[in-house]
């Protein structure tokens, strides 16, 4: 398969995606997390991004807060300016009390300082295809702050999503994630259709025969959420180009 001359296509093998930051140690999606995965040597990161009423891309995984917050129901009604009432951390333990939601801006800044890289998964947006684009543009708007140096992979289980952010921002490396379940015999077309470097599938049913047919096709696989350290070293020798892992510092020595 041919790439994009123009995409800043990241070139690794046996990478380890910190999953949420070290998310088995700190909650996850904070800048404690992140923070925690790379002092433990961590270089890649994985996250998610959505979006506020305002218009600011946020750092959050589930479309509400009820999960890993102190507030409930949706965040999409929300502002930039609420984020400072929304306590990210006492859910996990108290002395992550106080941690917040972060702003991609501020993700962004972390890359930048720590000198690390990330995978960036936006999430299906709920409220439309407007709103969409307008994550989508968004989010790349952040990303041209980033150093030259640092490297970063967009993801999604949406490909009408994938297909219109590289159709908008070609010059940016696409992973398309599946679900067993729904990883069909039609994978190659929709990979090419979203312009995709890499395939993330998910572990469970995952087979070395599979990974060897991504491969032959020329793209890089990126298996997620790998949590047993044989498995992840199964999964390398395979030829998987990556796993996300919820305890990264635990799989480092297998980079």
């Amino acid at each position: 398969m041919d790439t994009i001359a123009s995409a800043l296509v990241p070139l690794f093998e046996r990478a380890v995606f910190a999953h949420r930051g070290l998310s088995s140690q700190a909650p996850e999606n904070t800048l404690e997390a992140f923070a925690l995965a790379v002092d433990r040597g961590a270089t890649w990161l994985e996250t998610d991004v959505d979006i506020l009423a305002d218009g600011t891309p946020v750092i959050i995984h589930d479309s509400t807060l009820d999960r890993t917050t102190n507030r409930a129901g949706s965040f999409y009604p929300l502002t930039a300016a609420d984020l400072e009432d929304i306590d990210a951390g006492s859910w996990y333990g108290k002395e992550f009390a106080g941690a917040r939601l972060p702003r991609l801006s501020d993700f962004i800044d972390f890359l930048n300082e720590r000198k690390v890289n990330a995978n960036i998964e936006i999430k299906q947006n709920e409220q439309g295809a407007e709103r969409t684009i307008l994550l989508i543009d968004a989010v790349a708007k952040e990303l041209e702050r980033l150093d030259p140096e640092r490297q970063i992979i967009i993801s999604s289980f949406g490909q009408p999503l994938l297909m219109a952010f590289h159709q908008r921002h070609p010059q940016y490396a696409i992973g398309v994630l599946y679900e067993t379940a729904a990883l069909y015999d039609d994978w190659l077309a929709v990979l090419e259709l979203c312009g995709a470097t890499y395939i993330h599938p998910e572990d469970s049913g995952l087979t070395a025969s599979k990974v060897k047919q991504f491969r032959e096709a020329g793209f890089g696989v990126n298996v997620w959420t790998v949590d047993d350290v044989d498995r992840a070293n199964q999964l390398f020798n395979w030829g998987c180009t990556g796993v996300f892992t919820n305890c990264s510092d635990q799989m480092m020595h297998l980079v």
